[in-house]
C-alpha cells in the first residue's frame, strides 16, 4: 500500500484533524470548522472552513469531493465539482457548498462536509506543433464514441 507523509496545521483550536472512514477508504474527510451552525438556502452557496492547512508531498494533488451521504441525503455538494489543491497551496483548506435541494440545509460545527483524495499528477510540458498524430477517434466530440 503506497502512503505518504500530509503535514497538517490547524489554523484554529476547533479545527478537526482529516479521518478516513475506514481502511481502504480513498477520501479522507474533512470537518465544518464553525462557531455556530450555517444555513445554505437553495441555490445558494457557502464557504465552509475546515481551520487546517496542508502540505502535500510534490506532484501530488488533493482532489475535493462531495460527500455521498450529504450530497445524496441533503442536495448539498462542493459547487466547484471537484476542488483542487495544489501541493503548493498552504492556505486553509475551505470548502464552497452548494445547496442544490429545495430546502433550507444546516451545516453543523464539525459536521464532515467533503473528502480529499491524494493522487500524483502527471506535469505536462506543452510544445506547439504543425501536426498531430491520427487516432480512431480523429475529431470526434461530445457523443460520438457512443452507440451509433
Amino acid at each position: 500500500m503506497d502512503r505518504c507523509k500530509v503535514y497538517f496545521k490547524k489554523l484554529n483550536s476547533n479545527a478537526v484533524v482529516p479521518s478516513y472512514g475506514s481502511e481502504y477508504a480513498a477520501g479522507a474527510d474533512l470537518y465544518a470548522c464553525l462557531k455556530a451552525p450555517v444555513d445554505i438556502a437553495p441555490g445558494e452557496t457557502q464557504f465552509i472552513h475546515t481551520g487546517i492547512a496542508v502540505e502535500l508531498p510534490p506532484y501530488t494533488v488533493g482532489l475535493l469531493y462531495a460527500r455521498s451521504g450529504l450530497a445524496c441525503k441533503k442536495g448539498v455538494a462542493p459547487a466547484n465539482k471537484v476542488g483542487v489543491i495544489d501541493c503548493d497551496y498552504r492556505g486553509e483548506l475551505i470548502v464552497a457548498l452548494h445547496n442544490h435541494s429545495g430546502a433550507t440545509v444546516t451545516v453543523e460545527p464539525a459536521e464532515r462536509v467533503a473528502q480529499m483524495v491524494i493522487t500524483p499528477y502527471i506535469y505536462g510540458e506543452y510544445e506547439e506543433t504543425d501536426e498531430l498524430s491520427s487516432s480512431v477517434r480523429g475529431e470526434g466530440g461530445f457523443g460520438s464514441t457512443g452507440s451509433k
